[in-house]
């Protein structure tokens, strides 16, 4: 379900807006940035997904097992 809201800025950012991004696309751009910061899932569910790709959890145990590599232990 969408909500509509009505908001305030600055002329020249609604210039731009609807320069960059379009008429018809503000709301959804909008969207997209303001999302990650208040409607964030439960990281547990995140890290859970994250695992399951088999592909990014080689990556990262490369990059992982890459910087402990580097590691100068007689320090």
């Amino acid at each position: 379900m969408a909500k509509k809201l009505t908001i305030m800025i600055d002329d020249a950012v609604y210039e731009g807006l609807h320069r960059v991004v379009g008429r018809g696309s503000i709301s959804k751009f909008i969207e997209d940035l303001a999302r990650p910061h208040v409607a964030q899932r439960d990281l547990s569910a995140q890290y859970r997904e994250a695992a399951r790709d088999a592909a990014r959890e080689r990556e990262a145990r490369g990059w992982t097992e890459g910087l402990a590599g580097g590691v100068d232990e007689t320090r």
